[in-house]
This record gives structure tokens, sequence and C-alpha cells, in this order.
């Protein structure tokens, strides 16, 4: 079983963290500071330390060089993100913002076992079945295939071969598809198989970086460009130097950064804020989103000179519920790697859980069927998982199933003015009409449970309508003043 260390002043978080990784399988121990890690512990028997970055007495970076060759993952703040650009450039194998999603540590954490365990294992000795992880890209085939990308659909084939080709190049790559359809997954896929594969990979979600920030974050600054810069800065992307740079949600990013990144793109060098001098940087540029790029340029929001400059290689990932037979392949294979790190044995889906998962439209996609399989497995007492612990309505499946039918049966034909609005609603529709009539009556839980999707899966749909969140006591909007 694989040893974690967890280094965080903050008891709170680090028994929510014990918690989590716990219940995966993993054994902890845990420290408040550096000074108590290093006393009471031997640092290089972990097979990875997770730390704070912001610790009392010294930080978190300094376990770098304490811990030997034991893999340090740094957690830090969005507000702290330019000081989690140094930790990696001091020897941090990766970091993770705070507040952190679950499912992204997790997957942070597997990911920097696997890959230190692979630097650890003899050259020529091939890894025993036993020190395989299944679900994990360390466990796929011994082909060229790249290993995220599992399904058996002509668009899946298509994808895995179009990344094979991209992969080696160092051409820009944009990459498209809904939210929670493993963009991130394929922009790492890309870094792995490309000639960078041992340089950084640094992932920036625009979305996430305030727009009075953005550009810092990204170019870096000069001490004294403005108002608390007390020191240099470096930014991501001259952080990235040498390896690739992954922009996801790049629809997001204002204007001014836009033409800045422009000129990074054509020219390959950067200029801080507040500096005379530009810098050469050498980064492979890999972009995502979840928005049609092509719409927001022709309507002034998004530059055209910058989206013809990203449109070099283009890959489009299919959503989930266009993937046919791969959507069954697909839970089973999310079913056994959560049960096995619940420590459950083999478990199976029911008939009506089977019904459930390929009849449901998944408008989460992945994500959102990984967090309901991770569910399920939990609330399950025996070996079988039915449709009520994946949190599917079933009747609420049917009825849209019909009603979808009814639609593409009737798309040929003229639609009477007076026919019923609720015939005529998309899924889309569906969800903003269902969110808006219940958010005043339901708390974001009991919505995410009847939409049969996660917390966080809602929270990105609220984003991607633009449907606000109304606070508690104010159910109508109040009319603006004058």
């Amino acid at each position: 079983m694989q040893k974690i260390l967890i280094v965080e002043d903050e008891s709170v978080i680090r028994a929510a963290l014990r918690r989590l990784l716990e219940r995966h399988g993993y054994i902890l121990d845990e420290a408040g500071s550096v000074a108590e890690a290093q006393s009471d512990y031997s640092l290089a028997s972990y097979d990875l330390i997770i730390s704070d970055l912001r610790l009392p007495g010294s930080p978190g970076t300094d376990l770098i060089a304490l811990a030997g060759s034991t893999p340090v993952l740094i957690m830090t703040s969005y507000a702290s993100l330019r000081s989690a650009v140094d930790s990696m450039r001091m020897g941090a194998v990766d970091y993770i913002a705070k507040p952190f999603d679950h499912a992204d540590m997790l997957q942070a954490v597997q990911r920097v076992i696997d890959k230190h365990a692979q630097h650890k294992a003899p050259k020529g000795k091939k890894a025993t079945k036993s020190e395989k992880t299944e679900a994990t890209p360390s466990s796929a085939a011994q082909d060229n295939n790249p290993t995220m990308i599992i399904g058996e659909c002509d668009a899946m084939q298509a994808l895995a071969e179009h990344v094979g080709k991209f992969a080696p190049t160092d051409s820009t790559v944009l990459v498209l598809g809904e939210t929670g359809t493993g963009k991130e997954l394929v922009a790492r896929e890309i870094h792995a198989l490309s000639r960078r594969a041992e340089q950084t990979l640094i992932s920036v979600n625009c979305a996430a970086i305030p727009e009075t920030l953005i550009e810092s974050e990204l170019f870096g600054y000069e001490k004294g460009a403005f108002t608390g810069a007390n020191t240099n800065r470096m930014g991501l992307i001259e952080a990235a130097d040498g390896g690739t740079l992954f922009l996801d949600e790049i629809g997001e990013l204002p204007m001014e950064a836009q033409a800045r990144l422009l000129r990074f793109i054509q020219e390959g060098e950067i200029r801080r804020i507040g500096s005379v001098h530009s810098r050469k940087v050498n980064v492979r540029l890999i972009c995502a989103t979840h928005r049609d790029l092509q719409t927001l340029a022709s309507e002034g929001s998004f530059r055209q000179d910058l989206f013809y400059r990203i449109n070099v290689l283009r890959l489009k990932l299919p959503p989930l519920r266009e993937r046919g037979k791969d959507i069954l392949f697909l839970a089973e294979r999310l079913l056994e790697k959560q049960a096995a790190r619940a420590k459950r044995g083999t478990m199976t889906l029911s008939p009506r859980a089977i019904q459930a998962i390929t009849t449901y439209q998944w408008p989460g996609n992945v994500r959102e069927m990984e967090h309901a399989i991770e569910r399920a497995v939990i609330l399950t007492d025996g070996t079988e998982i039915d449709n009520e612990a994946l949190g599917i309505d079933l009747e609420l499946v049917n009825i849209n199933r019909l009603r979808g039918d009814r639609m593409n049966s009737g798309a040929n034909k003229r639609q009477p003015r007076n026919s019923d609005p609720v015939e005529d609603l998309s899924l889309e529709d569906y969800f903003q009409r269902f969110v808006i009539e219940h958010q005043d009556s339901m708390s974001e839980t009991e919505l995410a449970q009847k939409l049969g999707i996660s917390r966080k899966c809602l929270w990105e749909r609220r984003q991607r309508f633009e449907i606000p969140r109304k606070k508690a006591g104010g159910s109508r909007p109040r009319k603006a003043a004058g």
C-alpha cells in the first residue's frame, strides 16, 4: 500500500485529506509543520508528500530538499498561484489550488505516485500485475496508443489516432469539447507523448483567475510595475519554458490578455509587465474551450487573428451521450477503479443501473459519470449497484428520452405555433428552466440531485448558461434605481 505524508497546519484540511485518501486505500501520516515532519518521520520512506505552501516556521517548499527522491505535491490558494510556479521551479512535482475538488486531488495524487514508481523501477524490468493500477495512465496497453483515451467508437478511435500524430510535433493544438469530456486529460496525453515529456506541463484555467490578475499571472511583472509589486515575478508562460503550457477555457481570456498572448505565439517571446526587455521562450501551447471560438470571433468578443493562430491542429472530443457502447464500457472501467480504491472487491451494475447509464444523457459527461459511480460505490452495501445509488431517476430519464424521440420524429414536420412549449425544449432548455423555476425552493444540493449531476457540474453549467445563483432571502431581482 502506498504511504503519503500530509504536512498542513490547519487541522480541518488535514482531517478532510486523511478521510479522502484513506477511503481510497492510501496509508496516511500527518504533521503540522516542516520541523514536525522532519523530526517525527523518515521523509524518504513515503511515496508522496502533500504539503501546504505556507506553514508556521519554514515554508512547505523546504521539504523538497529534505525529502530526497520522494515527490512533493504543493497545495496553494488561487491567490498564491505565482508562488506555486516558483515551487515547481524549486523541484515540486506539481501543485494543486485550494479549495480543491476531491476528484482533482485524487487524480493528482495517483498521477504523481505512478510517475514516481516508473522512475524508481529498474530499466528493462517489467512491472508485475500487482504493481499496475488499472484505469490509470501507467496501466495502459503496451502499444503506442494514447493511454488516457479509452473507447472503441469511431470518434474516439479517430481522436486517438490524431493525438498520436499531433503529439511529436511542436504545433499548437486546440481541444474542443463540452465540460467534463476530458480536455485536460487529452492535453496531458499530448504532453506525455511529446518530446517535451520530461519537462514541465503548466495547466492554467483562464476562467478561474480574476480578470485583473490574468496578465500578471501569464506574463509576470517587474518590481515596481504596479502597487504591491514588491519583487520580480516569473509568469506562467516563462515557467513553462522548454515544456508545455495548457490554457483551459481560453475563450474566457479578456481582450487585453489576448493581444499579449498573440504576440507570444507570433514572436516566441514575452515581456513582463513593467519591463522594456523581451525574453525568448520555447513553449508548446495547447488550448481548450467548450465555447464556439469562431462565433465569438465573428461577434468581436474573441480576436480573429488569435483564433487563426491557435486553430492549427484541432481535436474535437465527443460528448459522452454520443459514444454509443463506449458509455457502458467506460462505466464498467470506472466502477473497477472506484471499487479497487474503496477495497470493495468485484462490484457489478444491476440491469436497472445499466438501463439508467445507457439512457441518461450525462450533461456533465465523463466527469459526472465518474462522480456518480464513486458515490454509488460508497453508498452501496452489497456488490450490485442500482440506479438509485447512481442518483439517476429512471422515470425522468424516460420522459426526456420520449421527448427527444418526439422531437426527432417531428424534425422534418412544420410544428404548429400553438404547440405545447414543453415538447420543444432541448435538454439544455430543460436544465435552464428547471434551475430557474426551483432555485428559490431548493438548495444547490437538492437541485443537483434532482438533475442527476454533481454540485460542481451544476455550478459549471450555471456559468455556461449565465444563470446566477440567487442569494437566500432574495427570491425576486430588485429593480434598478431611478
